[in-house]
């Protein structure tokens, strides 16, 4: 999970990008942040999209059947 600490530093750094040019340093910096970000967003997005249930307008469930296998290895899993 990415800290606020390290949300700011990801802000701070694109800030400054923006007013001048970034070290090498702190453009190693950023993408690994940036990595970290993405990792954690397609992480949380994942876990949404596995706990959707789809039920149509007759009260039947039409989840997928991809989501529902996703569903049940997680609960095996744990």
């Amino acid at each position: 999970m990415i800290t606020d600490v390290e949300l700011q530093r990801i802000n701070e750094l694109a800030r400054k990008a923006k007013k001048q040019p970034l070290s090498a340093k702190e453009k190693a910096e950023q993408q690994d942040l940036r990595q970290k970000y993405l990792q954690n967003l397609r992480a949380s997005f994942k876990s949404q999209l596995e706990s959707v249930k789809v039920i149509d307008p007759t009260g039947v469930d039409v989840t997928p059947d991809k989501i529902k296998q996703l569903r049940n290895k997680r609960t095996k899993d744990h």
